[in-house]
């Protein structure tokens, strides 16, 4: 068993449609947890799994010399081992070991193993249907991997309706109470029919495979941990996409993606935790009522594209139900344990509320940021209540002028401002000139827009930059937030 060591937090990230210089496109109840005891201060994914517990990754290599071969027909199972039974349908495995399924079962797969070591399950063209409950349930065990066979399809579909309805049922169509590994190179679908797709109450990961989730409530849920490291997942849900929420222990409760990809269609949150932490891979939101929510989301690397009906990346707290007067959480006071740091990477946001919206901070340090916020309303682009620094990277940031957040004027990089005086409508070329006339930045406007903040390298504190559009012209200092509306001063 491999111990990788973890830290959290978690940030968005996606495609610049901008060109600098030359020219571009532009809880259990769901509640964003949120105690300051157990929130990192960290700034970077390294650091804040420093600070986190431990995941436990399983061996998911796909040798089958050593595995009990455990044949699954119609509503039963044959095996030459012991440690395998079948009775009524469900077929129980009750020790350590490898096993390789293959067949169909109408049933359910227990695994119920009291014995130190792990139970390693070799899925080779297996389906599994139950009509009662989950269709695989490790009731007890060390920890579980489970390993999807090169070139092997296999499904989990649950019931609609399950029989075992206490607090200790089962909540999703596989359902594990132990340390859970997901790997291998092979295809696992998961109807999740009753409530869950893919259920830890321990720690989640999700090493390799292609694995697709349709549930009618959450589609994957890590409790202490979620960690995409290798796998390509793609979840539909009705409510959340990729969850962690065990908001009483330290350290846990983290979404961390490393590598492989993930895309999600929810009509809730898509990522949540306690931190959603990015250093690698790909995130694709293609629907969400938020696209990424936590106390603290960091984005160290990776490529993210993020839509959302609502905020697209949200730093907040589950205490934090008032709302101002437009709708949002801009009037309140600010949280200094909440926060959303931006590193590296591309992150591409395509919102109807807020963009990108800290309850606490915001930093950033490098990457390609994005935003396309809301085209009208009490919304904006970007909404910081505390801090809003940025040393790094691009930003470029359009929407309404209503509520135009500018960063601090004391940050280490320049930016620049812009409430435009006319509506840019979505096909438009917008470009950003510096004062011998020099294109330092031109974009497609992909939605209609009234307002742009932008911060590169190129741009120079204390000089005067000219943003034109449709042949308008509006020219802009920069450092110097526009004086007017609410959430136009710099923080």
């Amino acid at each position: 068993m491999k111990t990788h060591r973890l830290r959290s937090v978690l940030v968005a990230t996606a495609s610049l449609a901008l060109i600098a210089g030359c020219g571009a496109s532009e809880t259990p109840s769901g509640d964003a947890p949120h105690d300051p005891t157990t929130i990192t201060d960290a700034t970077t994914v390294r650091a804040a799994l420093a600070d986190n517990v431990d995941v436990e990754t399983g061996d998911t290599s796909e040798d089958a010399a050593d595995a009990v071969d455990v044949t699954l027909s119609g509503a039963t199972a044959s095996s030459d081992s012991d440690d395998v039974s079948a009775k009524d349908g469900t077929v129980t495995i009750s020790a350590p070991g490898t096993y390789r399924l293959h067949g169909s079962l109408t049933g359910q797969v227990v695994v119920d193993s009291n014995a130190e070591g792990a139970v390693r399950l070799l899925l080779d063209g297996a389906s599994i249907t139950s009509g009662t409950t989950a269709a695989l349930h490790v009731a007890e065990a060390d920890s579980v991997v489970v390993v999807l066979a090169q070139g092997s399809q296999n499904r989990l579909e649950d019931a609609t309706t399950y029989a075992d309805t206490s607090d200790d049922a089962p909540t999703g169509a596989l359902f594990s109470t132990a340390d859970l590994t997901i790997g291998g190179t092979g295809s696992l679908s998961v109807e999740g029919r009753s409530n869950n797709g893919i259920v830890s109450k321990d720690g989640l990961v999700l090493a390799g495979g292609t694995i697709s989730v349709d549930a009618v409530d959450d589609g994957i849920i890590g409790k202490d941990y979620l960690v995409a490291s290798g796998a390509d997942v793609s979840v539909t849900a009705v409510d959340d996409g990729l969850r962690s929420d065990n908001t009483e222990d330290p350290g846990a409760g983290f979404v961390l993606v490393e590598d492989g990809s993930v895309r999600v269609d929810s009509r809730d949150d898509a990522l949540k935790g306690v931190q959603v932490l990015v250093s690698g891979g790909t995130v694709d939101v293609a629907g969400s009522t938020e696209a990424v929510e936590g106390s603290v989301v960091i984005v160290d690397g990776g490529d993210l594209d993020l839509r959302s009906a609502d905020d697209a990346v949200n730093a907040s707290s589950s205490d934090e139900e008032s709302t101002s007067a437009h709708g949002g959480t801009g009037s309140m006071e600010p949280d200094d344990s909440l926060r959303i740091v931006i590193n590296g990477g591309t992150v591409d946001v395509w919102s109807s509320g807020d963009g990108i919206d800290s309850n606490g901070d915001l930093t950033v340090t490098g990457g390609t940021v994005t935003v396309h916020g809301p085209t009208s309303g009490e919304d904006g682009a970007l909404d910081v209540n505390g801090d809003f620094e940025i040393s790094g990277g691009t930003l470029l940031a359009t929407g309404s002028a209503t509520m135009l957040t500018a960063p601090s004027g004391e940050s280490e990089q320049a930016w620049i401002a812009v409430p435009l005086d006319r509506t840019v409508s979505a096909g438009e070329k917008v470009v950003i000139t510096d004062p011998k006339g020099d294109e330092v930045a031109t974009f497609t406007a992909r939605k209609d827009l009234a307002a742009v903040v932008y911060s590169s390298p190129q741009i120079t504190t204390g000089q005067t930059y000219t943003v034109t559009a449709a042949g308008h012209t509006t020219t802009a200092t920069a450092g110097e937030a526009p004086a007017g509306g609410p959430g136009s001063a710099a923080h």
